[in-house]
């Protein structure tokens, strides 16, 4: 099965995304986007890293609502911020210590980041194992830091005992 799907939930993502966007829904294009889901995972499948073992469920689906959570009130955040006054917003670039060993999980935590508005990763440095984050408005560094740390690497590394 893992030779014709090498990444299922990918491959079951691709097709619902497909699904959705699709401009009426119907058999052609639940077999078109089938065809897709299936194609390209098989084709990246040998430029993907092995994934860590999933150690806590439960833990993983808090964090996805509290990554949604995050989204829905960082837009409101920066939608606030951008239509005010430019001399509310305090750009910065923060170097984030990374106490997550794993590359993929540290590609995760990076992706969440770069999903919440108002915060982007920029760089991850494995060799000092820091992810450079520029975010939109920071007036304290070491609370930043703090937070990122506290609402997304320490469940990261729960969930996938990192």
């Amino acid at each position: 099965m893992r030779r014709v799907l090498p990444q299922p939930l990918v491959s079951l993502m691709i097709l619902a995304l497909w699904i959705a966007i699709a401009p009426a829904p119907s058999l052609g294009q639940f077999v078109l986007g089938s065809a897709i889901a299936v194609a390209i995972p098989w084709f990246t499948h040998p430029f993907w890293p092995d994934p860590p073992r999933l150690v806590r469920p439960v833990a993983a689906v808090m964090l996805f609502l509290r990554v949604m959570w995050d989204i829905v009130v960082a837009n409101v955040e920066v939608a606030w911020l951008v239509l005010g006054p430019s001399d509310r917003l305090h750009p910065k670039f923060i170097e984030l210590p990374l106490e997550i060993d794993d590359p993929f999980v540290a590609t995760l935590l990076a992706s969440i980041i770069t999903l919440t508005p108002g915060t982007l990763s920029v760089d991850i440095d494995r060799e000092r194992r820091v992810l450079l984050v520029h975010a939109l408005d920071v007036t304290d560094v070491p609370a930043a830091i703090d937070t990122i740390k506290r609402r997304y690497e320490a469940p990261l590394r729960e969930i996938f005992g990192c």
